[in-house]
């Protein structure tokens, strides 16, 4: 079971999503990446992700990249627990523009 949420709000939009997200789930992620124009601050919320596959790990960098290179700004709130083994076992945890919190993210 997952959940994706985007809520706009002044200084950023936040996209959370939790449990476990695959394959299937990927279409869903890729549509709420996508609902963030490249001017507004993107915060990706994971961190009540609990597991998380190559493909959705997929759809997140290239959630990144692609409004990086539209001069958007993202940060990545990682997993904790197991999941956030895929972000340090690719390195992803090092590569990715990542906050320890929405909070800080947002300050």
């Amino acid at each position: 079971m997952h959940r994706i949420t985007v809520d706009k709000g002044e200084r950023a939009i936040v996209l959370k999503a939790s449990g476990e997200l695959d394959a299937y789930v990927a279409p869903e992620l890729t549509a709420a990446f996508d609902q963030a124009d490249a001017v507004t601050r993107l915060i990706a919320d994971l961190t009540a992700v609990s597991f998380m596959d190559s493909t959705a790990l997929g759809v997140v960098v290239r959630g990144v990249r692609d409004r990086d290179g539209r001069g958007g700004e993202t940060q990545v709130i990682l997993p904790r627990g197991t999941a956030r083994r895929i972000f340090e076992m690719t390195g992803l945890d090092r590569a990715l523009p990542v906050s320890p919190s929405v909070e800080e993210a947002l300050g």
